[in-house]
């Protein structure tokens, strides 16, 4: 099996020494990997630290944004992932597993390397994303009937979060939680399930099928559309196409790979 790292970066500075450890470790479960960061403009020392990284691992990929920011933070970092997507394709086509992972806080925790290895060896899911020490915070990112369109769109944008928690406490931990989006900071995909699939940052309901969003409405109350502001978590378009496109199985462990 062969592995591709991505991840975008944008003032990560201080939390790139432990992020490089990690992703090395999780190399480490493959026959060959790659990692490939995005780098956008940033205010601290992330530059110089992935420029030295760049000169110590020759299976590092560096990409530099030299076009000036885009206004919404997650249209670039859907730009971004996008371009990782793009060099993986075109350098790592037959690999057959790659990572999304965040490189700040949220995944600068020791990593359960046997919870990943156990994973690899199942064939139950296509995307699998993981709880959090923290709690399950990520549901910016979070699809799960009833609950498709992004929570931050409701009067009560605690109800999918309370809801996700609930599940996970309830899910016994050899089993996993299906669901049309998730990352949590940190997401490992089958590539065949998503090689024609790309992040988008923009605020759309095109691509969610009209009775899920009816039935979410039902449920949370009308769609407060000025709340959205031009922006959507991009794992959300990213997901939806691979389950439209593939019928990807979209997976929750309710275990923590960090600790």
């Amino acid at each position: 099996m062969k592995c591709c790292i991505c991840g975008t970066v944008r003032n990560c500075g201080k939390y790139l020494d432990k992020i490089f450890s990690i992703m090395e470790k999780i190399g480490t479960l493959f026959e060959n990997y790659k990692i490939i960061l995005y780098y956008d403009s940033s205010t601290d020392n992330t530059l110089e630290k992935l420029t030295a990284y760049s000169k110590k691992n020759n299976k590092f990929v560096l990409l530099i944004n030299t076009e000036p920011l885009l206004n919404f933070r997650t249209h670039r970092i859907a730009l971004g992932r996008n371009k990782c997507l793009k060099t993986m394709q075109e350098t790592c086509a037959d690999f057959d597993h790659f990572i999304m992972m965040d490189c700040d806080d949220r995944c600068n925790y020791k990593i359960k390397l046997n919870l990943l290895k156990k994973y690899l060896l199942q064939n139950d899911w296509d995307s699998l994303s993981f709880n959090h020490p923290s709690g399950y915070y990520d549901t910016w990112a979070l699809s799960k009937r009833p609950f498709v369109v992004s929570c931050h769109n409701f009067t009560d944008v605690s109800l999918g979060q309370k809801y996700i928690t609930n599940i996970i406490r309830r899910t016994p931990k050899h089993r996993l939680i299906r669901c049309l989006s998730a990352f949590n900071g940190f997401s490992i995909y089958r590539t065949n399930k998503f090689k024609d699939c790309w992040y988008d940052g923009r605020f759309r309901l095109d691509y969610i099928p009209n009775n899920l969003i009816i039935e979410n409405i039902r449920i949370a109350g009308n769609i407060l559309y000025a709340n959205h502001k031009g922006e959507d978590c991009e794992h959300r378009f990213f997901h939806f196409s691979a389950v439209k496109k593939h019928n990807a199985r979209i997976m929750i462990s309710p275990l923590c790979l960090f600790v």
